[in-house]
């Protein structure tokens, strides 16, 4: 099974943040987990290098655009190394594979008739890159809280308005294509209010794809950027890929993939993806993060205190997919202490340690287990299930509530039968308790593979999993562990964060 996945191409203006970290770690989640599950997964993410705010601040730093593109993209796909991100693919709206195909889009375009010569006349926010009609402008700002400015150019057209119909066709009949669906019913309002042709190419500035035929012209970055979902997988081994599965943005460019995206598609005739997803903002207090105010925070300083692990958990645990969100570093070591050091790492370290000292560090026998054991690794056996269904629903911090869980079943399960007591007693019935218990460790490794990678493969190698048996075709008694295998010394794999 295929499985296309893709964040929004990150816009060249500023530095990566935790807003960029966030998408890209939630679309990082999926695909590994995807993978996992045994799909095929085709992963992008990358930069819009194009436009009037990149001209200007590229220039305004004492860059040619292009050198400030490279400079700045750059720090992006450090971003995705530093963070543990797997994508497949970075592209960049600058390279000759995408500028190709944006220009073929175009003729298209042209050829068809949704694209005319005319003038524009109105609003235009260059931060935003996006045009507002008279009825959104407040007090002389977007609705984004931008600045606008009149422009009056010569301006290529799409027919947008042509699409109106079309675009609510498609609304209705697929019901999850945006989501939450509190987003979809923004767009829904949007649409219904009423579509204008769009403005598709300018005039005033020169950093952007050509115009093919008419190079006095740019190609609005809109047009160019949204198509970058395509031209990254024009390759003989990857068109087959088409249409996304899954397109994740944030919630500010919603309307630039909810409205304008599709009508792109339909106008030249290509597949629609089948989701797209818009999530909320990381907040501070409440509060919008800004440099003006101070309150930015820092992705990379947070990996370098806490570690990559703990930051991958935090981010995807604390925040439910979707809805904005403060950030709290108290709430952060409270959750990291609280679902990883004292439930998982505890059952880790406990069960681990007393099969070192008192079971040869060896698997025990699995020959006399009761109604509770089986029970027990019933509910192991069942968590891959009841966190795709949370995956599959976009429920990232529901999904990974299962293994928390898990963790406080085992333990409990451990507390009632006591092992350490079970030594002097009854060694058979420990032997059976222990032996549920490292099969409740393997499949809480498992598990946790498409969040926190690193700690939980140190998991699996305290257990010996082999590599190709770190999957969820192996998250069932088929790949369980055999008695006799031998363990490796344990070592604390989540140790507390001090306060």
């Amino acid at each position: 099974m295929k499985y296309y996945i893709s964040t929004p191409i990150y816009y060249v203006n500023d530095a990566p943040h935790i807003g960029h970290v966030y998408t890209t770690l939630a679309a990082d989640v999926i695909a590994r987990f995807k993978r996992l599950d045994g799909a095929n997964v085709h992963f992008i993410t990358g930069t819009d290098e194009h436009g009037q705010k990149v001209e200007k601040t590229g220039i305004a730093k004492g860059y040619d655009p292009l050198n400030y593109c490279d400079l700045v993209s750059q720090k992006f796909r450090d971003v995705a190394e530093v963070m543990g991100f797997s994508n497949d693919d970075f592209i960049r709206t600058s390279e000759p594979r995408h500028k190709d195909v944006v220009a073929q889009i175009w003729q298209k375009m042209l050829e068809s008739g949704d694209i005319y010569l005319d003038k524009y006349a109105g609003w235009y926010s260059v931060r935003d890159e996006a045009f507002y009609d008279e009825s959104e402008i407040k007090d002389g700002k977007a609705p984004t809280g931008a600045p606008v400015e009149w422009v009056e150019e010569p301006s290529y057209f799409f027919r947008l308005s042509k699409w109106q119909d079309k675009l609510l066709e498609l609304y209705e009949t697929n019901p999850d294509f945006i989501m939450p669906q509190y987003r979809a019913n923004e767009v829904i309002a949007f649409v219904k209010s009423g579509l204008r042709d769009l403005s598709v190419s300018r005039t005033s500035f020169s950093w952007g794809i050509k115009v093919p035929g008419d190079e006095s012209h740019v190609i609005y970055v809109w047009l160019d950027a949204l198509f970058n979902y395509y031209s990254a997988i024009q390759t003989p081994e990857l068109k087959d890929f088409w249409s996304p599965d899954l397109q994740i943005v944030g919630k500010d460019i919603l309307r630039f993939h909810a409205v304008y995206w599709p009508a792109f598609l339909m106008a030249v005739g290509l597949p629609l993806p089948k989701q797209i997803f818009a999530h909320g903002w990381w907040l501070v207090e409440g509060e919008k993060m800004s440099k003006s105010i101070g309150n930015v925070i820092d992705p990379f300083a947070l990996k370098e205190e806490f570690g990559l692990d703990y930051l991958r958990y935090y981010l995807i645990r604390e925040m439910p997919f979707g809805n904005d969100h403060s950030y709290s570093r108290d709430l952060f070591i409270s959750r990291i202490n609280s679902e990883l050091c004292n439930n998982i790492g505890n059952l880790c370290q406990r069960v681990l340690s007393f099969v070192d000292k008192n079971a040869d560090a060896k698997v025990p026998q699995n020959q006399n287990l009761n109604q509770e054991d089986k029970a027990m690794l019933a509910s192991a056996y069942g968590a891959i299930s009841k966190m795709r269904a949370h995956i599959e629903k976009l429920a990232l911090h529901l999904a990974f509530e299962e293994v928390v869980n898990l963790g406080r079943l085992a333990n409990e399960y451990i507390d009632r039968n006591a092992p350490w007591a079970l030594r002097k007693t009854d060694v058979h019935r420990m032997e059976a308790v222990l032996y549920s218990l490292l099969e409740v460790i393997r499949l809480i490794g498992i598990s946790l593979l498409p969040l926190i990678p690193e700690s939980a493969g140190k998991i699996l190698d305290t257990l010996n999993i082999h590599k190709d048996n770190r999957n969820f075709a192996h998250a069932n008694p088929s790949g369980a562990l055999k008695a006799g295998d031998a363990l490796k010394s344990p070592e604390i794999i989540f140790p507390r964060i001090g306060t």
